[in-house]
């Protein structure tokens, strides 16, 4: 992607975003998948998105997951030829985060950073943890509650280290460049100014979210502390190395499967012709047990 103007008022962009969904399977079941398109031709997402959408390395592209609110954990599929979004299963069946009072489903419009990669085999010196094998985490926190599968323009603000059973599994903090309050939202600190109560909600709702499903609490690297935007700029920077080597074949890639469409060095690019995606389906929502709306109360939650 050229070079995108960026001003005061944000980014701007005069071409609309090539990247559109396709899905196949109804919502709500094990079949639903959300392909990522780019010209009507379906790419990964975690593989052919660029990283970064200016060459100023100031604006990245976000892949959302988990629009605000909604409580279905879906996922990039690391496992699936082109990576595409589908909700996570346990023992067979489908996963939903419960809603731990006050929260209501994430708190944010949950993704990935694209071309990232915490990098299981490494421990990080601070954390002392390894990475989670997982694209990068991402938590944007701008007024709009956005859709899965969307492509967001961020800018980094700040990173959390949750340690999720002994890995580390930063969570960075961002907002949608097109957001009313992106110019001023510029380091971690803004955040607290403008968005009163919301890091502090964040490391809560991260802490507790898996309590209700007999699980202890989460625990933080920094005793929670959410470190500042250069802080996090490096790790992505890490992360985007690490993507860098498995891609390349410098490192196993375990199961993750790494078709790609569009990586110039990368020896499991394909020709997009030669694969059989479905066409795409608006099927209606499966209905969901009544239980996920459920509120659980946990005990040393603030309120």
């Amino acid at each position: 992607m050229s070079s995108l103007p960026i001003s005061e008022k944000g980014y701007h962009s005069n071409v609309p975003s090539a990247y559109t969904v396709r899905k196949n399977g109804a919502p709500n079941t094990l079949e639903h998948r959300i392909y990522i398109e780019k010209d009507g031709q379906p790419v990964s997402p975690f593989h052919d998105i660029p990283l970064y959408a200016n060459e100023q390395q100031t604006v990245l592209n976000m892949i959302v997951e988990i629009p605000r609110w909604t409580n279905a954990k879906m996922e990039i599929s690391k496992e699936e030829t082109l990576n595409p979004i589908k909700q996570d299963v346990k023992k067979g069946k489908l996963r939903y985060v419960r809603n731990c009072f006050p929260h209501k489903g994430y708190l944010w419009n949950y993704g990935a950073f694209p071309q990232t990669w915490e990098d299981p085999n490494v421990t990080h010196p601070e954390t002392k943890a390894k990475g989670d094998n997982d694209p990068l985490d991402v938590c944007e926190i701008g007024e709009l509650v956005a859709t899965p599968g969307q492509i967001k323009q961020v800018k980094v603000l700040g990173v959390m280290a949750l340690l999720d059973e002994e890995e580390t599994d930063w969570k960075i903090i961002v907002i949608d460049v097109n957001d009313p309050l992106a110019p001023r939202l510029n380091d971690i600190e803004d955040v607290e100014r403008h968005l009163p109560g919301l890091l502090r909600a964040t490391n809560e709702w991260f802490r507790i979210y898996k309590i209700p499903d007999g699980k202890p609490e989460n625990q933080f690297a920094f005793s929670g502390e959410c470190k500042n935007k250069k802080y996090a700029t490096d790790i992505v920077r890490e992360c985007a190395e690490a993507w860098e080597k498995l891609i390349t074949g410098k490192t196993q890639p375990g199961g993750i499967s790494l078709t790609n469409v569009a990586v110039p060095h990368s020896q499991d690019r394909v020709d997009p012709h030669s694969l059989n995606i479905k066409p795409h389906q608006d099927l209606r929502p499966a209905p969901i047990d009544g239980i996920y709306d459920k509120w659980f109360f946990i005990s040393g939650a603030a309120v």
